[in-house]
C-alpha cells in the first residue's frame, strides 16, 4: 500500500501505477484529499491517495493463462463451476475469512463474470462521475470564499450537469448578498460565470434564497401587454431590462412563441430589450 501526493488526480494514479509497478486499472484507490487550485491563487491543494493493487488472482488467471494449462473453451455453466470452486478453495486456505462473506464474494464474481455493459453505459457513469467530482470541488471553493465575506451565509449548493451549475445559496445575509434591485446578484453572477466558465467551461444558473423565482413572476406579469401585442401584430418588443430579468424575459418569452423569432438586443445607449418578431422565409436574393 502506497500513499501518493501529485498535482492532480491523474499524476497520483500514474504515480501509484509506476510505484506499484502495475496498470492503473490494476489500481485500488482511496481518495483521501482531492486538489484544488485555489481561490485567486490561495488555498492550493495537492491530491493524496492511498493505493494499492487490486487482489484479483482469479481475473489475471483468466486473462494471461499459462501455456500449459490452455484448454479447449468449455461452456459457461461450467466456467461459473470452476469460479465458485476456485473462490472456495481460495477462502478454505484463508481463515481470516467466513463462508458467509465467500458466498456474497461468489455471487459478485459470477454476476459481474456474466454481465454486459455498453459503451454508452460506461461513458454515461463515467460522465455522471465526473460532475459530481466538480459539483464537490466548486461547492467547496465557493463555501471558502463566501467564509472570507462579510454575508452570513449558511446554506451553499452546487449541482453539475451537462455543462450547467445550478447554484444555491441562502442564509440571513441573502437578502443583502442580492442588493437593491438586485445589483449584487449580477455583480456575483458575472464573476462566478468568468470563474467557471473560463476554469471549467461551465455555464450557471444562480439562485440566492428565492430572488430568481420572484423575478420569474414579476416578469410573466411585465411581459403580458407584449405577449397581447404579438398576438395581435406579430410581432412585438420589451422595454429596456437589466441584469436577470432580460434573460427571464427571454425564457419566458421563447416558450410563450417557440416558432417566431426572440432574441436580446442592445440599444445604441447600451441597454437590452427583447424582441419577437418573425422568421426571415424570403428567400435569398441571387
Amino acid at each position: 500500500m502506497k500513499k501518493v501526493e501529485a498535482d492532480t488526480l491523474e499524476e497520483a494514479y500514474q504515480k501509484a501505477a509506476t510505484l506499484l509497478e502495475c496498470s492503473i486499472t490494476h489500481l485500488e484507490c482511496e481518495v483521501i484529499q482531492y486538489p484544488t487550485k485555489g481561490i485567486f491563487g490561495l488555498l492550493k491543494k495537492k491530491a493524496i491517495i492511498v493505493a494499492d493493487i487490486i487482489k484479483t488472482p482469479l481475473v489475471e488467471e483468466q486473462t494471461t493463462p499459462k501455456i500449459e494449462d490452455t484448454k479447449l473453451p468449455t461452456p459457461q455453466e461450467d466456467v461459473a463451476t470452476q469460479i465458485v470452486e476456485t473462490i472456495k478453495d481460495s477462502v478454505e486456505i484463508s481463515k481470516d475469512r467466513d463462508i458467509d462473506n465467500c458466498s456474497v464474494e461468489s455471487d459478485v464474481v459470477i454476476d459481474n463474470f456474466f454481465s454486459v455493459t455498453s459503451e454508452e453505459e460506461v461513458e454515461e457513469t463515467t460522465e455522471l462521475a465526473i460532475d459530481k467530482e466538480l459539483s464537490t470541488l466548486i461547492e467547496k471553493e465557493l463555501k471558502e470564499l463566501i467564509e472570507v465575506s462579510c454575508f452570513d451565509i449558511d446554506v451553499v449548493e452546487v449541482d453539475v450537469v451537462e455543462k450547467m451549475a445550478y447554484i444555491f445559496i441562502d442564509g440571513d445575509d441573502a437578502a443583502l448578498l442580492i442588493g437593491k434591485e438586485g445589483y449584487r446578484y449580477n455583480a456575483l453572477s458575472y464573476m462566478l460565470f468568468n470563474w467557471l466558465n473560463s476554469k471549467y467551461d461551465l455555464y450557471i444558473k444562480l439562485e440566492i434564497a428565492e430572488f430568481i423565482e420572484s423575478q420569474r413572476e414579476m416578469i410573466k406579469n411585465y411581459i403580458k401587454p407584449v405577449i397581447e401585442e404579438v398576438n395581435l401584430n406579430g410581432r412585438g418588443k420589451t422595454r429596456f431590462l437589466d441584469g436577470i430579468l432580460v434573460q427571464l424575459a427571454l425564457e419566458e418569452l421563447r416558450g410563450e412563441f417557440p416558432h417566431k423569432y426572440v432574441a436580446i438586443k442592445t440599444a445604441k445607449n447600451g441597454k437590452k430589450f427583447v424582441v419577437i418578431n418573425d422568421f426571415n422565409t424570403k428567400p435569398p436574393h441571387v
